[in-house]
């Protein structure tokens, strides 16, 4: 194949497709891929792969170095070094005695247990990590930690920072150029908090727009992520030379997730691509070559598998098509735990990832029985030290072209503390550019611009919320759980709206339902999908599920009332939409533009004579069926230039149901749709509730509707005092696959109120099948829980679910036990990632 020389931008894209021989024309939607008879994961043709140019980004004296280092470092140091814990799992004191090479802050975890901490904090913790890695012991000297972390659209972890649009936004805008500048202001805000390592970008290439990480990708077409990613990676990482990164605004990047995450069965995350090798490489494989050819730094596997193999686990991928025909000369790191789902491996114990070629293993909470059984597996052989002091040596080759070993601790280093970068003038100006262009405008009968002077009224459910706006991986993991106070500096689309609307010599009022005091001559009512991370996000159709449709409601309303409306949707991904569509007189795709909604009112006002310049990234449904020819096709989009456009009403049958609420079993005190409310006292048959209010057999339990936020919104269920336990149960008509939920540190949250202070010790536990998943929990927060209030109660899934239990197959997540009397009031039984009070889930009982 073609040697392809060091380029970078739409050059390098276009060298890296004609290397691949692929061609996909720009303005035609690429169709799903047709499945072909599945290969064996061995069959892997390295050779029918491009070979790439890898830069020299080291110098002879780092290469003497990491030979020295390798000479002074026993198997244990060894060992540390290709395993990285989060820091809500261990201390400072844990990286210097087992050697760590690397810590990360997961999606919900901060310094000090804390994930809204002051920047201050973050960096005063970094040194702190860092510190404790320098010490070094005889047959470990002193090696420089790299501390990860997810910063996906901006530094998004940390209060104050700049969050940009997430990447199917980007994809829209078209605009290499300013992709750059999106990556280098990233990784100076990231550089003021004490970080070296960002797991971005994502280079998926989604075909299954389903998939809960789809927003994640900038586009179905491969050439068009390709020719964004070399421009990402020098945004974050400079250009690839022997200069130290942190000699400069740089920190280093991760490409992800290697490979084929966006080509899964269903749209499924953690899911099967069953695919042959040539759309494997084609597709899926491009974006990856523009990559390497500008030296990232790391890659991380995926979660998912090819044709039934784990990426992580599959040697022909990672080491043979990787490392050896594409050249990366970087490291190859796990996702979350991905290691554990390995054919033959635990989270625990998976020398398999190692011999397949993965270099560092993320092991967030399994980081200590991971070490014992790596270190038991390289003394006695099963993984030869030749790979161990293979994939030491990238790591260290890494650290040593960051410049930690001469960098000093974080808090000493170029930029560290500038606390003016975290959403300065500068960076927020970038991100309200990407803002304006990423809009793509689906509809317009005339009604745009605003006219200058007018009043307008801005409802909707999406109007006034930044977290909303901003989408999964923003503060929290999920986006969720957070107030307008956790976002100083950002700017909401009424507020933007608002701004623009005054300038112009007009009003602006907000009414989120639409009702109003004084007639707008023109309405925009914000609307779409509420913030989600990973499998939290897939749905079975592609379409909003019923609980967010309500905003057309208010469309109708203020159509019926001569007031043109202008439908802004907020979403990470193309749903049918064509009810809202038919109603307004305008339809913005805003995407998830991030803290700088200011630039949808410069569009919509024509500011400076701005103007509609996105292209839809991938084709717009015209049904939810998967599979129906596309409404918009891949680079649709109007322009206010244009004029008015002819609109020919659209059917409005989805053709398939509504989609369900995920995660919720039970809401408003009834159970969810294929779940069971089931009460059961020893000496009687179980109750199944259904009309209330009923009672068990004897009458021990009992069951009445009780007002919450609505009438009857609740259930209160009282047990009496008895010699053997009572239960309240949630079961499932068919079992649930939880054990995506379980690894994530998905929690189980009740919404709940006491009457009175439990009579005995309440216990929680789950059935897998018809059996417990694990031993039951205790819930001694019961009795310290304020009566008479309403709070949510947060049982962390892998307490009831522990490693070993038969997570996928879930009958009942939620087993409430006690022999004494309980009264209480039930709303809601969800999954999710916030709670009041936490379960400590310490001891278990038999």
């Amino acid at each position: 194949m073609k040697r392809i020389s060091h380029l970078a931008g739409p050059k390098a894209a276009m060298a890296c497709m004609m290397a691949l021989t692929a061609c996909f024309a720009p303005t035609t939607p690429l169709a799903a891929p047709a499945v072909a008879a599945p290969e064996s994961a061995a069959n892997v043709h390295p050779e029918q792969w491009p070979r790439i140019a890898w830069p020299t980004v080291v110098t002879y004296a780092d290469e003497t170095k990491i030979t020295q280092l390798l000479k002074q470092m026993d198997a244990a140091c060894k060992v540390g070094q290709v395993i990285q814990g989060d820091i809500a799992s261990l201390t400072p004191e844990d990286v210097a005695r087992y050697n760590l090479g690397s810590v990360l802050n997961g999606g919900n975890s901060g310094p000090g247990g804390n994930d809204l901490a002051p920047a201050s904090e973050w960096l005063r913790f970094a040194d702190l990590f860092y510190n404790a890695s320098m010490r070094g012991r005889p047959g470990c000297p002193g090696i420089p930690m790299i501390w990860g972390t997810d910063a996906v659209h901006g530094h998004s972890n940390i209060i104050g920072a700049t969050l940009f649009p997430h990447n199917v936004g980007l994809g829209a805008m078209r605009d290499p150029d300013l992709i750059e500048k999106i990556g280098a202001a990233t990784a100076a805000e990231i550089r003021a908090t004490g970080q070296e390592w960002t797991f971005a970008p994502t280079v998926t290439v989604p075909q299954d727009w389903r998939w809960g990480r789809a927003y994640e990708g900038y586009s179905s077409d491969p050439a068009l992520v390709a020719s964004y990613v070399g421009r990402m990676v020098r945004g974050l990482q400079g250009p690839p030379t022997k200069d130290r990164v942190l000699a400069g605004p740089h920190v280093i990047a991760s490409t992800k997730h290697f490979l084929a995450d966006g080509g899964t069965k269903d749209g499924h995350d953690q899911g099967d691509a069953e695919i042959d090798e040539t759309t494997l490489r084609l597709v899926h494989g491009a974006p990856y070559l523009p990559a390497i050819e500008n030296g990232v730094a790391t890659v991380m596997t995926s979660f998912s598998s090819w044709n039934g193999v784990k990426i992580a686990g599959n040697k022909g991928l990672v080491t043979d098509v990787l490392k050896d025909r594409l050249g990366f000369g970087g490291f190859v790191v796990t996702d979350w735990n991905a290691h554990g789902q390995i054919a033959g491996c635990t989270n625990a114990s998976c020398p398999q990832a190692l011999l397949a070629g993965v270099d560092m293993y993320m092991a967030p909470d399994s980081w200590k029985p991971l070490y014992q059984s790596l270190l038991k597996q390289v003394q006695d052989g099963t993984v030869p030290m030749s790979r161990l002091d293979d994939a030491v040596s990238r790591i260290l080759r890494v650290k040593l072209r960051l410049g930690l070993f001469e960098m000093g601790a974080p808090s000493t280093r170029p930029l560290a503390g500038q606390w003016n970068l975290l959403g300065s003038p500068e960076h927020r100006a970038i991100a309200r550019e990407a803002v304006r262009k990423s809009l793509v405008l689906l509809k317009n009968t005339g009604v745009l611009p605003l006219k200058k002077g007018a009043r307008l009224l801005v409802a909707g459910d999406g109007a006034d919320d930044v977290a909303r706006q901003s989408g999964g991986w923003t503060i929290t993991w999920q986006g969720t759980g957070l107030t307008r106070e956790q976002f100083p500096g950002a700017t909401t689309l009424w507020e933007g709206l608002k701004a623009a609307a005054e300038a112009s010599g007009g009003s602006a009022q907000l009414a989120p339902d639409g009702h109003f005091k004084d007639k707008p001559d023109a309405a925009i009512v914000v609307f779409g999908e509420t913030p989600y991370a990973e499998f939290q996000g897939d749905i079975r159709s592609q379409q909003l599920r019923s609980d967010l449709t309500a905003p057309l409601a208010t469309m109708k309303a203020l159509k019926a009332q001569g007031i043109p409306v202008i439908a802004v949707m907020l979403t990470g991904r193309p749903l049918f939409v064509n009810p809202e569509l038919n109603a307004a007189d305008a339809f913005v795709v805003a995407w998830l533009p991030g803290s700088e909604g200011g630039g949808v009112a410069d569009v919509l006002y024509g500011k400076d004579g701005a103007d509609f310049t996105g292209r839809l990234p991938t084709a717009w449904p015209r049904t939810a069926r998967t599979g129906d020819d596309p409404l918009f096709a891949y680079g649709y989009g109007l322009s206010m230039a244009g004029g008015a456009a002819a609109w020919t009403s659209l059917p409005e049958d989805p053709g398939v149901a509504a989609e369900a609420v995920p995660g919720v079993y039970l809401q408003r005190g009834q159970a969810a749709t294929g779940w069971s409310l089931v009460l059961t006292d020893a000496y009687a048959a179980p109750h199944v509730v259904g009309p209330v209010p009923a009672a068990t057999p004897g009458g021990r339990i009992s069951i009445a509707a009780i007002d919450k936020d609505v009438q009857e919104g609740a259930r209160r269920i009282v047990v009496a005092a008895g010699h053997q336990p009572a239960m309240i149960a949630l079961e499932a008509a068919t079992p649930h696959d939880l054990s995506r939920e379980t690894n994530g540190d998905v929690l189980l949250l009740l919404n709940m109120l006491l009457d009175a202070k439990p009579g005995a010790p309440v216990t929680v536990s789950a059935r897998c099948g018809n059996g417990p998943c694990g031993a039951s929990v205790p819930l001694p927060e019961l009795a310290t829980m304020p009566v008479g209030t309403w709070l949510t109660l947060a049982v962390p899934l892998k307490c009831l679910l522990p490693a070993g239990s038969a997570s996928n197959a879930v009958s009942s997540p939620l087993v409430l036990s006690t022999r004494g009397a309980l009264s209480l009031g039930l709303a809601s039984v969800t999954l999710g990632t916030k709670g009041d009070i936490l379960a400590g889930c310490k001891a278990m009982v038999k």
